[in-house]
């Protein structure tokens, strides 16, 4: 079973929720709301129409960045980026029942995110990618083996999920070097069809619980 992440991204062919929705409809169980250039008030609507979809589906529906909304929403959670609010304060605000998630490109980073009580690292990116502006420096497999041997040695047993550029034919490669999720959007975005993308990136009917 493959944990698969969908970060929702807006295309001129799809909106930020039909993306999310296509998603779901191919089986994803993981969303994550990403709305980085609009307002609050466009995160709320788009959130009131996914946030139901993603419970009728048993789906974790969590935030980018938005701490604050996050807890008016009662999202699941929130995933901040390496220039957003520290997971430290995120979870004095929001308490222990969210799930946190940071992101990472260094073993410092991931040190750091494991110090403040993060839940899981999206760690990346694997590849460039243009669905994300200021783009920390590429890690590969080999920077994946790296820091995954580092969190080994340093006791860090946190679930790392891999994000940044992935194709389907980067899965298993990807999962083989200790990583416990993928993180996609234009992949499935792009497909010609993204049901069927996402079903294939998931591979089993069923997804393991990151």
């Amino acid at each position: 079973m493959r944990a698969i992440q969908f970060i929702t991204h807006q295309t001129d062919k799809l909106s930020y929720v039909e993306g999310a929705k296509l998603a779901l409809e191919g089986g994803c169980q993981w969303i994550q709301l990403r709305m980085k250039d609009a307002t609050d008030d466009e995160v709320r609507q788009a959130a009131a129409e996914l946030q139901p979809l993603c419970r009728e589906r048993g789906a974790v529906f969590v935030l980018d960045d938005r701490v604050a909304l996050a807890k008016e929403l009662k999202t699941d959670g929130v995933h901040l980026g390496r220039h957003d609010m520290p997971v430290s304060e995120a979870r004095r605000y929001l308490g222990e029942d969210y799930i946190i998630g940071g992101t990472a490109n260094t073993f410092e980073d991931i040190e750091r995110l494991a110090h403040e009580g993060a839940d899981y690292i999206g760690c990346g990116p694997f590849r460039f990618t243009t669905t994300k502006s200021n783009l920390s420096p590429v890690l590969g497999l080999d920077g994946y083996r790296h820091l995954l041997q580092c969190m080994e040695t340093a006791g860090i047993h946190l679930p790392v999920v891999a994000i940044g550029g992935i194709t389907l034919d980067d899965v298993d490669s990807i999962l083989s070097t200790g990583v416990r999720g993928i993180a996609v959007s234009g992949a499935i975005l792009t497909a010609v069809s993204p049901v069927e993308a996402m079903r294939l990136f998931i591979g089993t009917k069923q997804q393991e619980s990151i």
